[in-house]
């Protein structure tokens, strides 16, 4: 059936009243004037969104931060005599200053045991963890001809072995690092020496061995939130972690090469050579020849991305993350909506005042703050269910009690849940929603385009578009 639309050409007030095209460009002025709120609801989200990131903060002050793990690192204090020349007199002295040897480990070794919990602060969740970490391995031996060095020159009686880590808040026991046959107790770094953030040192005489090929292990009893990394300063680096927890996001520039995540834990091993780590195996500050003093402190200080690696323990469900992807699509599902409901009121020839499509706007739009609301207290899931049945049912019952048909409120009911279930399938897909959603709105265009065959705007026939129904 083909319907043809015309209005009375009754002066200026009548075409105002009746032009169908004059109504769809109030409809889609109303769409644009619908993007003020839409924009206002999606600051809301990122406003509740940044109130969860200081929640968080909050919690893990508190706790502990993310954790690194970085080190050992053994430094032997080298004595050098270096040549200056008075700028007055033009005549050549020399001093002796002190600098530092710094050594990798040979082989680094590290075994982790995560147990994460959820922590709640209101409606607010954060993600922290205790952990028992075992580090072992064994020291490069001090290479002399590459490096120049005098061997009696190191002055081996203030040797230092140093480790770090991001927060110290976290350590739960006091750790004592073997080194060779002897245990020593760590101490914080007080010095001038800031290989890393916050430096743990022990202060082993080597004075006797004269050697850097030491074996070395110590535990760590460590409490963090959301993340644990390592850094790799092995010249052969093995690190596995395992956890109770089914969502483990595996980071850092080094992916695990054996991994296992179940509902109930995961487990992770990274092995890896020095060939991609960014520092040399042994190095001396301030060597103009190898000129990577600036790089090597900088890079560790700075926990140097290139070298770092880990797991984060994410909550299973962001909703602020979904909610905020819901609400980018509210504009299309306003003017299909829009659209839809203008064929409606065509097919049934009976008008809608511009007036309900306001308010049916505003009740479009209320819905993702529903939804937001919603999420924050039953998960994003169910209140995506409850908050879609509620709107979708209040609409068709408001069109039906203004079409007075049974059908057509049916028919946009249908169409209304049909756009809901469209978003919350590419919500849940990652790779695919691109292509699901140019599909899907390629077959609703399609869909309009088959519609519209069926309007003619010829002036011959006199249907009250311009009857206001209130």
């Amino acid at each position: 059936m083909k319907i043809e639309l015309t209005t009375e050409n009754n002066g200026l007030k009548n075409w105002f009243g009746g032009s169908v095209l004059f109504k769809l460009g109030l409809i889609g002025f109303l769409t644009l004037i619908l993007l003020i709120p839409s924009f206002l609801v999606q600051d809301l989200i990122a406003e509740r969104q940044n109130r969860q990131q200081e929640v968080i903060r909050e919690i893990s002050n508190k706790w502990s931060g993310s954790q690194l793990v970085q080190g050992p690192v053994l430094v032997l204090p080298y004595k050098t005599t270096v040549l200056a020349k008075d700028s007055d007199t033009q005549k050549s002295s020399s001093r002796e200053i002190i600098t530092n040897i710094y050594i990798l480990p040979e082989n680094l070794n590290i075994s982790s045991k995560a147990n994460p919990e959820v922590l709640h602060r209101g409606i607010f969740d954060a993600v922290v963890y205790n952990s028992s970490i075992k580090v072992s391995g064994k020291f490069s031996p001090l290479e002399l001809k590459k490096s120049g060095i005098n061997p009696a020159m190191v002055q081996w009686e203030q040797a230092k072995v140093d480790i770090g880590l991001s927060d110290l808040k976290g350590l739960k026991n006091n750790p004592v690092i073997r080194l060779g046959n002897q245990n020593y107790e760590v101490e914080p770094d007080f010095t001038s020496l800031k290989l890393f953030s916050n430096n743990l040192v022990i202060l082993p005489d080597l004075s006797m061995e004269k050697s850097t090929a030491l074996n070395f292990s110590f535990d760590l009893d460590l409490r963090g939130s959301e993340k644990l990394s390592f850094l790799h300063l092995g010249k052969n680096t093995t690190v596995k972690i395992e956890g109770e927890w089914n969502n483990p996001s595996f980071t850092g520039r080094y992916l695990p090469d054996e991994r296992s995540v179940s509902g109930t834990g995961f487990s992770a091993t990274w092995k890896m050579p020095y060939y991609n780590r960014p520092y040399p195996q042994q190095w001396i500050e301030e060597n103009t020849v190898l000129n990577t003093t600036d790089t090597i402190v900088k890079g560790i200080n700075n926990s140097d991305s290139r070298a770092v690696f880990g797991v984060d323990f994410l909550l299973p469900v962001d909703q602020y993350q979904k909610t905020t992807r819901t609400a980018k699509y509210s504009i299309l599902v306003i003017l299909l909506s829009f659209l839809s409901l203008f064929f409606t009121e065509l097919l049934n020839k009976k008008s809608v005042h511009f007036l309900q499509y306001v308010l049916i706007g505003a009740a479009m739009t209320i819905y993702y703050i529903l939804l937001l609301s919603l999420s924050e207290q039953l998960g994003f899931n169910l209140a995506y269910i409850i908050a879609s049945v509620a709107t979708a049912g209040l609409i068709s019952t408001f069109i039906w009690s203004l079409l007075k048909n049974r059908k057509a409120a049916l028919l946009f009911t249908g169409i209304l849940t049909m756009f809901y279930s469209f978003i919350f399938v590419i919500l849940q897909l990652q790779d695919m929603a691109l292509l699901v959603g140019s599909i899907g709105l390629f077959v609703i265009i399609a869909s309009l385009m088959y519609l519209s065959q069926k309007i003619s705007l010829e002036k011959n026939n006199d249907i009250p578009l311009n009857t206001e129904v209130l």
